[in-house]
């Protein structure tokens, strides 16, 4: 049986004790070089997690993979304790796949092996990632003997209907094999096709985190001032201690951004698939006007952490408030319709429990020569639930379907959705659409 050791309250099993019972497993193997990335080094919870689930798949052993057997032996919860009302598992098994898609957007590329957890199991689920093209069958010569002298027969009509027959029966050889052994070019999914296009190249921008400083000095965040040169200098104030005053400068000339930005980017880039090259990431400090003039946008973050996000607020219907620097936040309706509040407030702080909302908007650039997707939230939470509704299907064709129902031609036009998340221990667990409006630019 696998060693195991505790950290900070959570049976982990060990990777060593368990490799040495795999061997050459190609699979457990896989599993070690994701639990070396930095994303599971600096996570006390997931690398318990993974080892926990791969071991146990590779062995066979299912009945160990139920939500109460992983929280009691993972999680340390109580033997009694309660699934249905302690969601931690489910949690950070939806973590823990996030992690793993983000895997693969980056340091994973080259992986032969591709590992899941599909929705609905805690059994991995371990499946090539390569598909090796098909060879064509050799096509040798035929040599035909030379005929002997022959009496000349004449063909019926028997005997051309089975020709035409055999003709038919080798052209749908041909078809059938040629479907099979070329694999079909990979569709973007909408709306992101609107945005990732083989003519344009596409920019991702993040959320600057140093927008942040506002709350040290307290005041309000416009993309004038943000453009204005030594904004950053402007916004920490003069009298601080010394190795305070050094941290915020590092702070202020490095290019961070939120784990939202980063989970909701990689979404996008992976749903690019083969046109994945033409989509670049851009910190929101790093661009200017001009940029703008050309190409297709997708902006991450609201007005306070992405100042780019304002440029567009005339156009939508769901405007941020912030009632002051770190204080309040909710969306303004700023049209109510029947059934619809005046407000929707999201969480106190990145981090709680409750309920969060964010918008996702559809429209052209005002330069006429790309288009502009935003995903803004009021909280971390509200952006990263955005990339978890870009990933599902059966949410995407939903709201595609109610933005269709509401233009005559029935084209899914430019648009913009409200959408509530319900979030635990920082991570939404579920996504709804509440309200959407057709932009008419």
């Amino acid at each position: 049986m696998a060693t195991s050791s505790v950290r900070d309250g959570i049976q982990a099993v060990s990777p060593t004790a368990s490799g040495s019972k795999f061997g050459s497993d190609p699979r457990w193997q896989l599993v070690e070089r994701i639990l070396e990335t930095s994303p599971f080094q600096k996570s006390s919870h997931l690398p318990a997690l993974l080892s926990y689930l791969a071991e146990h798949t590779i062995r066979g052993q299912h009945d160990a993979l139920t939500e109460r057997r992983i929280g009691i032996t993972v999680f340390g919860k109580p033997a009694d304790y309660s699934p249905a009302e302690d969601s931690a598992v489910r949690v950070h098994v939806r973590q823990l796949r996030l992690r793993l898609h983000e895997y693969y957007a980056c340091e994973g590329r080259g992986e032969s092996l591709v590992v899941d957890i599909p929705k609905g199991s805690y059994a991995l689920e371990f499946r090539s990632g390569i598909v090796e093209p098909r060879l064509r069958p050799e096509v040798l010569p035929v040599v035909l003997p030379t005929p002997a002298p022959a009496r000349v027969r004449r063909i019926g009509w028997r005997d051309g209907v089975a020709l035409l027959a055999l003709i038919a029966a080798v052209v749908c050889g041909i078809g059938w094999y040629w479907s099979a052994a070329v694999p079909r070019a990979r569709t973007i999914p909408w709306p992101l096709n609107a945005v990732i296009e083989p003519q344009q190249d596409t920019r991702i921008v993040v959320s600057d985190c140093n927008s942040m400083l506002r709350l040290l000095s307290n005041k309000e965040l416009t993309l004038e001032d943000y453009l204005e040169p030594g904004y950053f200098d402007r916004m920490i104030p003069a009298h601080m201690d010394h190795n305070v005053s050094r941290l915020l400068g590092y702070v202020s000339d490095s290019q961070l951004t939120s784990f939202a930005d980063v989970v909701a980017a990689s979404t996008v880039v992976r749903l690019a698939g083969p046109l994945a090259g033409h989509v670049s990431i851009r910190s929101a400090r790093d661009l200017n006007r001009r940029d703008l003039e050309g190409g297709n946008y997708i902006f991450l973050g609201g007005p306070t952490s992405n100042p780019w996000v304002s440029l567009f607020t005339d156009k939508l219907n769901f405007e941020v408030v912030e009632e002051s620097p770190g204080g309040k936040m909710y969306f303004r309706n700023k049209n109510p319709r029947p059934g619809e509040q005046a407000i929707y407030q999201g969480l106190d702080h990145t981090g709680s429990a409750g309920e969060d909302y964010a918008t996702m908007s559809l429209l052209p650039s005002d330069s006429g020569q790309g288009n502009v997707l935003i995903l803004q939230g009021l909280r971390q939470e509200g952006t990263e639930a955005l990339g978890v509704l870009l990933a599902d299907t059966t949410a995407r064709n939903d709201l595609k379907r109610e933005l269709s129902q509401q233009t005559a031609s029935g084209q899914t036009p430019w648009f913009e959705a409200l959408i509530r998340t319900r979030a635990v221990a920082g991570a939404p667990v579920s996504v709804s659409v509440v309200a959407t409006r057709i932009i008419h630019p």
